[in-house]
């Protein structure tokens, strides 16, 4: 397989699009941002700027030409666009696609109400199978990060309030979960396309550590060296609250569900370090304290 160089970014300006790009040019490749033409996105020099439309295929196609892969990172809004960016991808000649996942793993998701609101990210992995079958010369690669562990401390998707020093504790608050924080997530999209044989047409999961409510809240304690409020809440009273939000179409029914998927007792929905992408990608892993000790001086 020839090496990747030439890498077009969907999505650049966007939370997680921002870590990727500066990843990819820290790891020497030449990176394009894809940008809609209405777009006002500054981009880091050294960043080339193609304005599409991303209805157009043909819009598409004359962007991606001579790109090696495509990263997406675009917005849940626009994921079903990544169908147009596929097609012109694979008529532009590009190598490898990466779907914006980046959350939990779509493929193994058993919770009904997250399985609805990842549906779209499902079917983009569906239809990238299906196209790399008919095109040998093109392939993809998904990655699962689990929850962005810097992003959830702030926004309450680990259940930690830093305002209150407070949290939501499910269940035993001992359920095992794998979490990434985001610059990380830059340096495994950036260690795939330098793995482009490894990582061909695989869904991989990658984090920067696995670990506990409780062996967080441990870990805040100690740096702020005061006492956090514990609330104990169950998987069923998030559910029912999350459903009740995704009735009303609030996008942040999600924030319930992945609290009750993710630390419920008895969940099982943790990768533990040897079961990880991390040592095919050469990336190792991350350490817990250091990544509290940053948030907690924020």
């Amino acid at each position: 397989m020839p090496a990747i160089i030439n890498v077009a970014v969907a999505g650049a300006s966007g939370n997680i699009g921002e870590p990727i790009v500066k990843a990819l040019l820290a790891a020497g490749f030449h990176v394009t941002a894809l940008a809609r033409e209405s777009s006002s996105a500054t981009f880091p020099p050294g960043v080339d700027v193609k304005r599409v439309d991303y209805d157009s295929v043909e819009s598409l196609e004359s962007a991606l030409q001579g790109q090696d892969a495509v990263v997406s990172a675009v917005t849940p809004t626009l994921l079903s666009k990544q169908v147009q960016i596929i097609d012109a991808a694979i008529a532009a000649g590009v190598q490898r696609f990466i779907p914006s996942e980046y959350g939990i793993n779509t493929r193994t998701v058993d919770h009904p109400g997250l399985k609805t609101m990842v549906a779209p990210k499902i079917q983009i992995v569906d239809y990238l199978i299906e196209k790399s079958k008919g095109t040998p010369s093109f392939s993809w690669t998904g990655l699962a990060t689990g929850l962005f562990f810097d992003w959830g401390l702030s926004f309450g998707l680990i259940g930690f309030d830093k305002s209150t020093k407070s949290v939501r504790i499910v269940d035993s608050g001992n359920e095992r979960f794998f979490t990434t924080n985001v610059p990380f997530i830059g340096k495994a999209v950036a260690a795939v396309l330098t793995h482009p044989e490894e990582t061909a047409n695989k869904y991989l999961t990658i984090a920067s550590f696995t670990t506990t409510q409780n062996e967080v809240l441990e870990l805040i304690e100690r740096e702020t060296g005061e006492k956090w409020t514990k609330t104990l809440v169950t998987p069923a009273e998030l559910n029912k609250t999350g459903y009740e939000k995704l009735s009303k179409g609030e996008f942040m029914a999600v924030a319930d569900f992945l609290l009750a998927f993710n630390f419920g007792d008895g969940g099982n929905h943790a990768v533990e370090p040897k079961d990880l992408a991390n040592n095919l990608l050469e990336i190792g892993l991350e350490e817990l304290a250091v990544a509290v000790k940053a948030w907690v001086g924020l």
